[in-house]
């Protein structure tokens, strides 16, 4: 999905695995705008359960984090980016 942010283009990338069972399995969530960012390959904000944890990628830090269920992270995750691209109040 392309998005535009301040101050440039950015993209979001979701992926999701599930199980038989319609379980999501393993996530990869990913906000990517270089004009934000440029280490990471650009990852601004990043959710993830690689490695078999579930883990907060910010800016080149990474943390782990309480993964409650994945309807509530792809909420937070998406008003995160909400809140990256709001143009800045003191620019008006």
């Amino acid at each position: 999905m392309d998005i535009k942010c301040c101050p440039g283009p950015g993209k979001i990338r979701e992926e999701a695995w599930q199980d038989p069972d319609g379980n999501i399995v393993r996530y990869n969530l990913a906000f990517i705008c270089h004009f934000i960012y440029q280490k990471d390959n650009g990852r601004v904000l990043g959710y993830d359960s690689a490695h078999g944890h579930h883990h907060r990628h910010f800016m080149g830090r990474v943390e782990e984090f309480e993964f409650a269920n994945y309807g509530a992270l792809t909420d937070k995750f998406f008003h995160e980016v909400a809140e990256l691209c709001r143009p800045n109040e003191k620019e008006n």
